[in-house]
Order: structure tokens, then sequence, then C-alpha cells
């Protein structure tokens, strides 16, 4: 039944990130002890004050359709943190509710992409963002971030990647997967080129809260008025506040790109659910402590096992600034215990090892795998100890 399908959807790539994690669930049922490092989602529960707002708001009977583009009060709470966090003021009419920060990105490309328009794209990359632009009839151009330069492009990389159908470059920092963060000057660098060259700017600040060492995380909206003017700003509750089953995320922007958004939202999602979105609201209005706490956890689970990861034979690892993860290149680990490829040297992580990571190949680096440190210290010792004797088990001299 395949020619009843649209050529759109033939042409896409499945998230390498849900296809292990489903791998490694199958494993599990079938009574294998199976660690997976794939998931990208905090291991905490959502905070009770939280939980407790939604429980409310349905006793209260706030049960119904809300405006396509969020609640009210919501955007109200969006706006004062934007405010609170980042010195950036927005108007409602600034801002999109979406079921999810992927939603409100997928929306975003189909508003802002006709067909043959040139995103840029850096690597590596989350996952979604060239399927999503080629949904949307857009074209993907990447733009290396090498491990010398930290996985992150200079301006003039981006310069360079600029032609006459260029709409667009996504910045993504903290980075999913390599969790490096560009600082103020990295940005304001590629801002003027954004500037020069008449691009939006699609700034992914999902990770915004879990950064480490002392370094801060900087908008890039923030350089000024007329980098602002330009850049639509992806963020949500998912990563920070440990909400990625609510789904929920925002964008904040030029007014009529976010009314198209919300128009384009209103005959698709029609609205975020409603229970999700007094949650948020309590997430943003609320305590922040459980979101500091989480913060704390991650960096002291990194602490730990950024020096065991990089102990193990033909591992080379960056130590990221944010984010969750960690992105080593073991191309020469692959290659010395026998393998043709480091996608070859994952599905024997899992199978023989059993350990589950995400080929980076999935984020346009194929030399790297990418690992999740939101698990608990244990079971993360435990799974670099398996991975490191199972490497030290096959390595040919």
């Amino acid at each position: 039944m395949n020619h009843l399908l649209a050529n759109r959807v033939q042409t896409l790539t499945p998230s390498a990130t849900l296809a292990i994690t489903a791998k490694a669930k199958e494993l599990k049922e079938q009574g294998v002890d199976v660690i997976g490092l794939g998931a990208g989602e905090p291991d905490f529960n959502t905070p009770e004050n939280i939980l407790q707002a939604a429980k409310d708001s349905m006793d209260k009977g706030f049960t119904k359709y809300t405006p396509a583009g969020g609640l009210p009060a919501l955007k109200q709470a969006i706006i004062a943190k934007l405010e609170r966090d980042n010195q950036l003021a927005y108007k409602a009419n600034e801002v999109m509710v979406g079921v999810g920060a992927k939603h409100v990105l997928y929306t975003l490309f189909q508003v802002i992409l006709n067909e043959g328009d040139e995103v840029i794209i850096p690597i590596p990359y989350w996952v979604s963002y060239p399927e999503q632009v080629k949904l949307a009839g857009g074209k993907p151009v990447y733009v290396e971030g090498t491990a010398a330069q930290q996985y992150k492009i200079t301006a003039q990389q981006l310069r360079d990647a600029v032609t006459a159908k260029t709409k667009a470059v996504i910045i993504n920092s903290p980075s999913n997967p390599s969790g490096m963060i560009y600082s103020k000057e990295e940005l304001a660098e590629l801002a003027k080129v954004a500037e020069e060259k008449d691009l939006l700017i699609i700034s992914d600040e999902i990770y915004e809260k879990l950064v480490y060492d002392g370094v801060e995380h900087y908008s890039i909206a923030q350089l000024s008025a007329s980098v602002k003017a330009r850049t639509i700003v992806v963020n949500g509750v998912a990563k920070s506040h440990s909400m990625t089953g609510w789904r929920i995320g925002y964008a904040a922007g030029d007014a009529s790109i976010i009314n198209a958004m919300t128009d384009l939202a209103s005959h698709s999602t029609s609205n975020a659910t409603t229970t999700a979105q007094y949650a948020t609201i309590e997430a943003y209005n609320g305590s922040q402590e459980a979101v500091e706490t989480m913060r704390q956890a991650f960096e002291s689970r990194l602490e730990v096992i950024y020096p065991k990861l990089s102990a193990i034979p033909g591992f080379q690892v960056l130590k990221p600034q944010g984010a969750f993860y960690l992105l080593p290149d073991v191309s020469e680990a692959a290659q010395k215990t026998g393998y043709d490829s480091v996608d070859d040297f994952v599905t024997a992580l899992l199978t023989e090892a059993n350990v589950a990571v995400v080929p980076g190949s999935g984020f346009g680096a194929p030399s790297t795998i990418r690992l999740s440190y939101a698990t608990s210290l244990e079971l993360l010792e435990e799974a670099v100890t398996r991975m490191h004797n199972f490497v030290e088990s096959k390595w040919q001299a």
C-alpha cells in the first residue's frame, strides 16, 4: 500500500532515539538486564506543586477547550519567565503555546518555509530538525561543528553556507546531543551574519536550565532589539521541570509569525491539553527549588561519569557544559573492536553488553554515540563498566 503514501513521508528517517529506546524496551520485556542510556528525559517525577496544580484545575472543572495559542494566564506566566530569566520583553500576541517544543518547531517550519527554502542546521543536530524542515518543503543545509570547535559552528561557516534561498538558521544552546553552549560572544558573531544576510534565527533553548561549571545560558535574542526582532525563541517545561509527558512548549517572537502559528494550530491540535497548561502556569509561577535540585543532580552525575567514560580505550570525550548528554567519538573503539561502523558497534553494545546508547549517525555525527546521564548514578556507573569491559575484551592491538 506504499503507493497510497504521500511523497513527503516516504523520505522520513525514523527517530534514532525512539528506535533504540524501543529496542531496549523489547529486550527488557524478554528478561534481559538492559541499561538504557538513550531516552532524553529526566528520571525525576514532576514536582509535587505542579502535580497539585493540575489536580486542582481538574477539580475546578477547568477541562474544556482553551484558545488555540494558549491560556492567557499561561502566556502571562511565560512572559514573566522570559523577563525574569532572560531580560526579554514580549506581549501576549508574541507568544504561542504548543504541544511540546517539538510541535512548536514543526508548526514554525510549516508557517515560514516555502518549497525549496533552505534552513541552516549545525552538525551535530537534534534528530527532528532536518525531518521537520523537509516536511515543510524546505531543504536542510548542514554545517559541521567539529569536535575541535566543541561541536559549535563559526560565523564564517554560517556566512559561507548562506545562499539566495536561505531562510533561517537554527541555534540549539545548550545542545542536544553535544551539551555544548554558545557564549555571548559567539552568539554575537552569528547574529551579525544573520543580520547581514537577513536570516530568521530559531533559538531552541529547551535545555536552558541545565548548565554546569558556573557557565551561564545566554539567549541570542538578548543581544539587541534588532536581533530579538528576527529571533523566534523556542522553549518549554519538558526538561527544566521534568514534564516531558505533559507536552507543553512555546514560541516567542514576531507577532505575524506567532499569529500564523496559532492559526495553524487551531486547525491541527485545537489547543495544548488544558490540564497541562494549568500545570505549566504553576511550573513558571511557583517555586523553582526542584529545578535547581535536578540541575545539581545532573551536574554531580556528570562529574562522576565523565572521567570514567574518558578512560574507556578508543573513547574521545568532550566535557559538556549543559543538557544531560555525552557525545563521545568512539570511531577508534569501534574499529579496534572489529566493527565496520559505529552503528554496528552500538548494536553490539546493546545485544552483547546490554547497554543501550544512541548512534551518532542520527545526529549527523556518525563517529559518535550519545549517552544520556538522566538516570541513576548506580546505573550509569554499571553501564560504563559494561562498556569498558566490552571494549577491552574485544580490543585488537
